[in-house]
């Protein structure tokens, strides 16, 4: 009998798994990586996560930015370790087992965000971002591409571009130094 049944009329059969299709509304999900920071939800798309990793040891950079915490090896390769809770302008705390290196490539640039735990992945529908709120401006603002909200929970997705460029808040204090004379 359920042969004949065209499929505008089939119903759910207990135990049969239909296959997954894509929302009616049309709505254009994102899979975008989660991490914990100073107790808040961030986002990164995943098309720029090439790895989540457990941080070892990382080497010290003489001279480096206040945020790079230095240099680790990942799968043979050298790359920056940017520490996000120095970068925000959070207390830096001690690493533990929940502390991850989130592996950025973006563009022709490989980085590790070290962060305080890593562990979600969640597909987001464009329409649930908005851009930040003007109140958020200057610094913390620039490192905001918007805030999702998924029924009661808030989660920041970062401007890598602008978390990336330690250039943009170095820029003044070096100027202010060469009118200073120094």
């Amino acid at each position: 009998a359920l042969a004949n049944v065209s499929k505008s009329n089939t119903k759910a059969v207990p135990g049969h798994r239909t296959p997954r299709r894509r929302p009616i509304s049309g709505k254009r999900m994102e899979p975008f990586i989660l991490f914990e920071l100073a107790g808040t939800t961030y986002g990164v798309r995943s098309r720029f996560v090439q790895q989540i990793e457990m941080i070892d040891d990382v080497a010290s950079v003489p001279n480096a930015h206040p945020a790079v915490e230095g240099v680790v090896l990942v799968r043979g390769q050298v790359i920056p370790a940017l520490n996000l809770r120095t970068r925000f302008g959070f207390d830096r705390i001690d690493r533990d087992l929940r502390s991850r290196l989130v592996v950025i490539n973006k563009g022709s640039r490989t980085v590790g965000l070290v962060v305080d735990t890593a562990r979600e992945f969640l597909k987001i529908a464009a329409e649930s971002i908005e851009p930040p709120p003007e109140a958020l401006t200057g610094l913390s603002g620039h490192y905001l591409e918007g805030v999702a909200t998924i029924g009661e929970r808030m989660i920041l997705i970062l401007n890598l571009d602008a978390v990336l460029d330690l250039e943009y808040e170095v820029e003044p204090q070096i100027s202010q130094m060469m009118t200073d004379g120094r």
